[in-house]
C-alpha cells in the first residue's frame, strides 16, 4: 500500500507570499452581506460568547469527537484514517479504493462527527446562535469534483437528516471551487463560493455563524491564511436557511465524503488537515 504524501513544508516566506497574493484579489460576496462591509470574524464574536468546544489534539485525541466514520465495512483494517499528527492537528486520510457502506459502492467517507468537550457532547439547538471556526490545509491531491465532495456538513443524529449546511469542493470544466452551501434549501444555493486553487497547500481559516432553526441563518468567512488579519478570500450570509434540530440537535461533521462517480483523475489517495477547532454559543 502506497503511503499518502505528506503536507508541503510551510515556510514563513511561502505563507506570507500566499497571503499577499490573495490580498490583491477581489473577494466574492453572496447572500445578504452588504457590499464593501468588513466582516466581523468568528474569532472576535466568539470572544463575547461562551466557548464550549476547544479540543487539544495532543491531549484529547479522537475523544474530541462523538465518533469516526471510515472504512465502516472493515475492508482495510491496516489503514489509519483519522490520526493526530505532529501533536497539534488532525489528519484525515482517504484512499481512492475506499468505499462506504452506504450508496451501493458509489461513495467513500472519512469523517469525524460531533463535538465533545470534557466527555460531554456539545449540541446546537433551535433558536441558538453559534460560531464555529477552524484552520484547514488542503493538498494538491484533494480535487474539486463534478459530483459531491463535502469537507464539512451538518446533520441531525435522531433521523440522520441533512446534510443541512455543507462546505463543498466542486468542479465546472477545468475550474475547481470551494463552496459554502445551504444544502437542504431548494436548489442547495451557495452562501459563498470562490476558486479553490489559491487556497491549497497552506493553512486557511474557516469561520461559520449559524442560527439553528427551520428558518435559520448561516454565514461563512474563508480567510486565505491564519489569524484575524488574514485576508478574506470569500464571505457571504443567508437568511431562511433550513437547519432545524429535529427535536434533537444539529451535529457538525468534518472530513472527506465524496462520490466516486466523478472523473477518476479527481479521485486520488489524499488527505485533509484540521487544527484550532473552536465552537461558541452566543
Amino acid at each position: 500500500m502506497a503511503e499518502l504524501p505528506p503536507p508541503h513544508p510551510l515556510s514563513r516566506r511561502r505563507v506570507l507570499g500566499s497571503m499577499a497574493a490573495a490580498a490583491v484579489g477581489t473577494p466574492i460576496a453572496l447572500g445578504q452581506l452588504t457590499s464593501g462591509a468588513t466582516p466581523a470574524s468568528a474569532a472576535s464574536r466568539a470572544a463575547a460568547a461562551q466557548l464550549l468546544w476547544h479540543p487539544d489534539p495532543s491531549s484529547d485525541g479522537l475523544k474530541a469527537f462523538e465518533g469516526i466514520e471510515a472504512d465502516r465495512g472493515g475492508d482495510h483494517p491496516d489503514r489509519k484514517y483519522v490520526i493526530v499528527e505532529g501533536g497539534d492537528h488532525y489528519r484525515f486520510n482517504i484512499w481512492k479504493d475506499d468505499r462506504d457502506t452506504t450508496g451501493g459502492g458509489d461513495r467513500q467517507r472519512t469523517e469525524s462527527k460531533g463535538m465533545v468537550q470534557g466527555g460531554s457532547t456539545v449540541k446546537m439547538r433551535d433558536g441558538e446562535t453559534w460560531s464555529l471556526s477552524y484552520e484547514m490545509f488542503m493538498p494538491t491531491s484533494l480535487h474539486g469534483t463534478s459530483k459531491f465532495t463535502h469537507i464539512f456538513q451538518t446533520k441531525t443524529p435522531v433521523d440522520n437528516g441533512g446534510p443541512y449546511i455543507t462546505l463543498d469542493l466542486g468542479r465546472s470544466g477545468s475550474t475547481e471551487t470551494l463552496r459554502a452551501r445551504a444544502y437542504a434549501n431548494s436548489g442547495s444555493p451557495d452562501i459563498a463560493s470562490t476558486s479553490l486553487a489559491p487556497l491549497r497547500n497552506k493553512w486557511i481559516t474557516i469561520e461559520w455563524t449559524f442560527t439553528i432553526g427551520s428558518n435559520g441563518k448561516a454565514a461563512c468567512v474563508v480567510r486565505n491564511g491564519t489569524g484575524s488579519g488574514a485576508p478574506v478570500a470569500v464571505q457571504g450570509s443567508m437568511s431562511n436557511v433550513k437547519m432545524p434540530d429535529q427535536d434533537d440537535y444539529q451535529r457538525p461533521k468534518w472530513g472527506i465524503y465524496r462520490s466516486v462517480e466523478s472523473a477518476s483523475s479527481d479521485i486520488l489517495d489524499t488527505y485533509l488537515l484540521f487544527r484550532n477547532f473552536r465552537a461558541s454559543k452566543a
